[in-house]
């Protein structure tokens, strides 16, 4: 049986086509994905993605010993800020990338992906000490993403703080309640993540959707949510990243603390990099009208009769509602750089492409 948000009835009465997302009943689209994705580029939509995980991890000490376990380095940020992250298995892969929302030494909140909720939460109480404590809030609070140009307008219509820079946090109230204002997302644009307790998440959407006149705002689903986010070159796990594709491949080394004296997988990581990787995460650009999807094989782009080995798979791909054209991630072997063109298998037709450095689209995150 699938899991279901506490958004699930209000999705379906706004007109949402309901699907099977990673074992949760998630809306995949409201009114259509293009539609959707240009609300948000113009001017803000909404997304329930309560299936995301939230986690509260505490006591003394906390930021020191889970720096010890995640990749990036905690110490670059300080508290009321945010960070991204990835957590490794000691082979160097990725068993998740996440947002790290940290508020003081001793306390921070993490946002893992639906499907790798358990996994993290697991993975961290095996590997940090008795004094620090996690705290699996999945069950009892939602997440609304507010995205768009006028995303500020919508948060501060609900009465909640809108001012705060990008990658940064303040706690706030809203129905009584308590809710965290992220100025984070996953689209590119500006934008806000509301960290709000189940008893409140319903008021909540129900006060946003009321801005559709005054501000143009529409819900949007995770169809929408995809293809901005591959205009943004960013990375879904299990397809991009995975326990099998490390940060180095992804190329998320940036996202690594590379000078840290310890964290998970940091041996592997660091074998890997000397050596180079086997393959490297580019950017696709089409220059005919092929869509490339996920798992279609990558030719040099000599090969038009795609009789030779591929030197590549596509992870992500999809058609762009900004630039009108097929975009995608690839991994890739090494020996393709950006600047050269691919020849994609699009179903048995040979489709060019040019290998990019993404973002394919301009991001607006602190607008």
């Amino acid at each position: 049986m699938l899991q279901q948000t506490p958004l699930a009835d209000r999705h379906v009465a706004a007109g949402a086509k309901m699907v099977d997302f990673g074992g949760w009943l998630m809306p995949i689209e409201y009114q259509g994905v293009v539609a959707e994705h240009q609300a948000v580029r113009s001017p803000v939509g909404i997304f329930g993605v309560s299936h995301m995980g939230k986690v509260r991890i505490h006591g003394s000490g906390t930021v020191a010993a889970l720096n010890a376990v995640l990749a990036n380095d905690l110490g670059r940020i300080g508290d009321g800020q945010a960070q991204y992250t990835v957590l490794c298995n000691q082979d160097g892969g990725v068993i998740d990338d996440l947002i790290v929302y940290r508020w003081s030494a001793d306390e921070v909140y993490l946002v893992p992906n639906a499907a790798n909720a358990a996994a993290v939460v697991a993975a961290l109480r095996s590997a940090l000490s008795a004094a620090i404590t996690v705290d699996d809030h999945h069950a009892d609070h939602g997440i609304i993403a507010v995205q768009g140009p006028a995303s500020g307008s919508a948060i501060a219509a609900l009465g909640l703080p809108a001012d705060h820079d990008y990658m940064t946090m303040v706690e706030a109230h809203f129905a009584d309640g308590p809710v965290i204002v992220c100025r984070t997302g996953y689209t590119g644009e500006h934008g806000y993540e509301l960290v709000v307790p189940n008893a409140a998440l319903g008021a909540a959407w129900d006060a946003l959707l009321d801005l559709k006149t005054s501000l143009g705002l529409v819900p949007a689903g995770l169809g929408a949510r995809d293809t901005l986010r591959t205009e943004m070159g960013y990375p879904l796990h299990g397809q991009d990243i995975s326990p099998s594709i490390s940060p180095v491949q992804a190329q998320l080394s940036w996202a690594v603390g590379w000078e840290k004296p310890a964290f998970a997988g940091r041996a592997a990581l660091n074998r890997e990099r000397a050596a180079g990787p086997t393959r490297r995460l580019r950017g696709l650009l089409a220059t005919d009208r092929g869509i490339p999807r996920p798992h279609m094989r990558v030719h040099r782009g000599s090969d038009v009769e795609l009789a030779e080995d591929p030197v590549g798979e596509i992870t992500s791909g999809t058609f762009s509602p900004t630039l009108r054209q097929g975009i995608a991630l690839a991994l890739l072997d090494p020996s393709i750089a950006v600047g050269d063109e691919v020849v994609v298998d699009v179903r048995g037709r040979p489709s060019s492409f040019t290998v990019v450095k993404p973002p394919f689209v301009q991001p607006s995150t602190r607008a």
